[in-house]
């Protein structure tokens, strides 16, 4: 290039402007400015460049330099220009990953795209709830809220009943609604109802703060809310159920007047009782209506609306057997009232001196049923329903079958169900006479209940004489000890576990214990002293001894178990039961299908052994079953299928458990077999067909029992006298002596005889069928002070050992035989005692010792003079009755 043509070059430094700004500066910075200057300058002041070896070299040195000089520039910002135009034309609209970032800060997004879409996220969602919103459209309260009818089944699918459903609804207007119960209400679930918009923040926070601290809590939902859910929604607890909630609930907020919303709401609620809504729960605690009831009242149906299985008095075992007995609920629903009532008055709802007023819990009423529950049917259904609420996998609520459209099929074949409240009505009418004998005969109840030994299915109960007006199943538990009807679970045990080795400690394993045949030995006498497996006299915490008692005090000396059995002493099977351990006896009573609970007995004093426990007639039933199908346990069942708007949702499977080798089991059955042939049992007997079964009478002549079956029905009937008034916590049962114009009720007598009228009918037309033979079993020992043979001649063997013999042998020297007059009485020969008034061979000694003298169902060992204990001492046959207010009537009651 000519050296005319080049360009002037310019002032390093920036121009005239920098060097003002320089001139200004201090002498030290700006001898530092000029340095940076002339170092930083591409050329010398004459355009001097630097020297490349060839074109190429210079090619690539401009291509290097152009993209440094890209990304830089001068001090006029000629170059910075330049960068911008070329930035400018790659800028993207959302920049991501970052440009000019390199390493991780290129995917670390800027605040400005963060917040960007934080921005715009929240705007799609506000036009999205704003559309929601605008499309919300409430749906109507009467098409989703009215419940429907639940049908319930035979066994054979013809329909039994209708009930539930909008027949126990009825609404109110807001004006019929009384101001006390709108008051409570809002105090107790939502203070801030009459101002909020239908969600309450503060009342959510609230809620959560006071859960927190383990206090007393409003729920965090409003009224709107609860409104909406129980009268629109599904109780499903899912998120799109939620979702669906809050915008109805902010629509009926903003649309719905407070006054139809509370009204709304009460009016649609669940009290339990099969009650919907406030009229109907008026009438079913408390018999009135709902414009009648009072400040007290209405408090105590507010607590209800946290959740009636919980707080309802009666109690609801079939829910929760521990945490909603009715002991539990009276507990907490007095505590709910008390404090509801307490908030009215922080709210200035209720005057304190008007507070003052509500000092007593005002107790409902005991549950009623409908008129078309009456008879056998409403016990039928308490039972279904029951067995459903406790088994369904769904998890369906009592609340949600009160609202309908359920069909239940059941196992109760209605045939037999007749047939059995035909027997027991016959009794009734050819026996009972209260107006003859009114401190006899009132108050006398029967229970009965027969299960289908191959499946476990309920087929037939009996609950009592009406369930319109005698509220409690008897068919479920009721209290009433079972006595000798125990004595074959203490002979399963000792077959199964073996004797104890008296040398050895308590804790003893099978190799070291010695199993038990029904030949061995024991002392029969009458007042036997009872002792421990190791040969000490059996002592109680008070040091006294235990002296066991036969009926009539009776001695029968040395006898087979099973003699002892077929006669009924007490005195064997409690030394026996303390021989094997009273705990294995429980184990062996559970495994047949009886349940540890508030039924079962103190299993560590002897009484255990005869019958101090008190399961129901429907667990006594199956687990007598239990032997007749040598050994293989299944639960009583109730309900086979259910179905909820045409899908089936529960199905029953039956469940077999080996509860006993069969061998033990079978021997069981022979030596109950045994009972009915030729001893206490005789008025059982089936011409024709195999029957084994157990008598049972408590102390004070309080209850009887018989408990029997056939190979293919086991079957379970009990008779008691019971204080009526079912409002009492502690019902007391009665003595039975002078009953019926009998001297005493044994299970002999009236049970035994409704047993056989009832299954001589059940088992007609059905197949012959006979029970497996028993094969030998065990170690013939002696027991309970029993002398073994000797060389001597010894006692002729006992007839009663063959089941071909027709005669019951003497039990020992000082005991007659039964004459045959009173071995031989008819079936239906009302006349005929069988030695049951004075004393005689049959039932003999089932009163004999059956409790412990205490309150608690034995667990205590009683008191008797002279320092000693007998089993004859009176009292704890009242003291089961707190199963009336512990969890009475739970599924199959009675451990089940």
């Amino acid at each position: 290039m000519s050296e005319h043509r080049r360009k002037t070059p310019q002032p390093q430094g920036g121009g005239r402007a920098a060097a003002r700004r320089a001139a200004q500066q201090p002498a030290g910075r700006r001898t530092d400015a000029s340095r940076r200057v002339t170092s930083s300058s591409p050329s010398g002041a004459h355009g001097e460049e630097p020297a490349y070896g060839s074109r190429a070299e210079a090619r690539r040195a401009a291509q290097r330099g152009g993209g440094r000089r890209r990304g830089g520039g001068d001090s006029n910002g000629h170059e910075g220009r330049g960068r911008g135009r070329a930035d400018s034309g790659n800028k993207r609209f959302v920049d991501y990953p970052r440009a000019g970032k390199y390493g991780y800060r290129r995917w670390v997004p800027s605040w400005r795209l963060v917040s960007g879409l934080c921005l715009g996220f929240l705007g799609l969602m506000m036009g999205a709830a704003g559309i929601a919103y605008a499309l919300v459209v409430p749906p109507e309260v009467k098409d989703l809220a009215t419940a429907q009818n639940n049908v319930y089944y035979w066994a054979d699918d013809t329909q039994m009943v209708a009930t539930g459903g909008s027949v126990n609804r009825q609404s109110l207007e807001f004006a019929q609604i009384p101001v006390e119960m709108r008051n409570a209400v809002i105090s107790a679930e939502n203070k801030s109802f009459e101002d909020d918009r239908g969600i309450d923040p503060m009342g959510i926070a609230r809620a959560f703060y006071n859960m927190a601290r383990g206090g007393d809590t409003q729920g965090g939902s409003t009224i709107t809310q609860q409104y909406v859910k129980n009268s629109m929604l599904t109780q499903d607890q899912t998120l799109s159920r939620k979702f669906k909630e809050l915008f109805i609930t902010l629509k009926v907020g903003e649309t719905v007047k407070k006054n139809d919303v509370m009204a709304g709401y009460l009016n649609v609620s669940y009290y339990g009782r099969g009650a919907s809504g406030l009229q109907a729960a008026a009438r079913a605690y408390y018999n009135k209506d709902a414009t009648t009831l009072d400040a007290s009242e209405c408090a105590f149906l507010a607590t209800l609306l946290k959740g009636a299985s919980y707080y309802d008095p009666a109690g609801a075992p079939e829910v929760d057997p521990v945490n909603a007995s009715a002991k539990e609920n009276t507990r907490r629903a007095k505590e709910r009232w008390s404090w509801i009532l307490d908030e009215e008055v922080k709210d200035g709802r209720m005057s304190a001196a008007e507070r003052a007023k509500y000092k007593t819990f005002p107790m409902p009423d005991p549950p009623r049923k409908d008129a078309k529950l009456g008879g056998q049917t409403g016990y039928l259904v308490d039972l279904a329903t029951k067995y459903f609420l406790a088994h369904n996998e769904e998890g369906v609520t009592e609340k949600e079958l009160a609202q309908g459209g359920y069909e239940i099929h059941t196992t109760f074949e209605k045939k037999k169900v007749a047939e059995l409240e035909k027997s027991i009505t016959k009794v009734y009418k050819a026996k009972i006479d209260p107006e003859k004998r009114p401190d006899k005969d009132t108050h006398v109840e029967f229970g009965g209940a027969s299960v289908d030994t191959k499946t476990g299915a309920i087929v037939a109960t009996y609950g009592g004489q009406d369930a319109t007006q005698h509220y409690t199943n008897n068919a479920d538990a009721t209290g009433a000890q079972v006595g000798s009807t125990w004595k074959p679970f203490v002979l399963a045990a000792a077959m199964e576990y073996g004797k104890r080795n008296p040398a050895l400690g308590p804790e003893q394993s099978e190799s070291e214990r010695e199993p038990v045949s029904p030949k061995s030995t024991y002392n029969g006498d009458n007042e036997l002293k009872i002792n421990d497996y190791d040969g000490t006299v059996w002592q109680n915490k008070e040091g006294k001894e235990w002296l066991q008692t036969n009926d009539g005090d009776k001695d029968y000396g040395d006898i087979s178990l099973r003699y002892a059995m077929q006669e009924s002493a007490n005195s064997p099977f409690v030394q026996l039961g303390m021989d094997v351990g009273t705990d294995k006896v429980k184990q062996a009573a559970m495994a047949a299908g009886l349940r540890d609970d508030n039924y079962m007995a103190n299993s560590t004093v002897p009484s255990f052994s005869i019958g101090t426990s008190s399961p129901s007639a429907i667990r006594m039933a199956g687990s007598y079953a239990t032997f007749a199908t040598s050994g293989q346990q299944r639960e009583p069942f109730s309900v086979t299928e259910v179905k909820h708007k045409g899908e089936v949702i529960y199905q029953h499977k039956t469940v077999t458990k080996p509860a006993f080798p069969s061998i033990i089991a079978d021997n069981v059955t022979d030596v109950l077999k045994n009972v009915v042939e030729n001893g206490t049992g005789t008025p059982a007997q089936l011409p024709g067909r195999d029957v084994a079964g157990k008598t049972g009478t408590t102390d004070g002549n309080k209850s009887a029992w018989f408990v029997g079956y056939t190979p293919q029905l086991s079957t379970a009937v009990s008779m008691f006298r019971m204080d009526d008034d079912e409002t009492k916590k502690n019902r007391q049962f009665l003595e039975m002596y002078g009953t019926g114009g009998e001297k005493s009720i044994h299970g002999a007598s009236f049970p035994a005889q409704i047993w056989h009228d009832y299954m001589a009918e059940a088992v007609k037309g059905t197949k012959v069928v006979r029970f497996p033979k028993a094969e030998p079993y065990g170690e013939t020992l002696f027991g309970g002070g029993a002398v073994s043979p000797s060389p001597t001649p010894s006692p002729a063997p006992e007839p009663s050992e063959s089941t071909e013999e027709s005669e019951s042998p003497s039990p020992s020297p000082s005991s007659p035989s039964p004459s045959p007059s009173e071995s031989s009485c008819a079936p239906l020969d009302w006349e005929c005692n069988n030695g049951n008034q004075n004393g005689g061979t049959t039932d003999g000694n089932d009163t004999g010792g059956t409790t412990d003298g205490s309150t608690d169902g034995g667990t205590d060992a009683g008191t008797t003079d002279g320092g000693t204990n007998t089993g004859t001492s009176e009292g704890t046959t009242e003291g089961t009755t707190e199963g009336e207010e512990n969890d009475r009537g739970g599924i199959f009651g009675g451990g089940g």
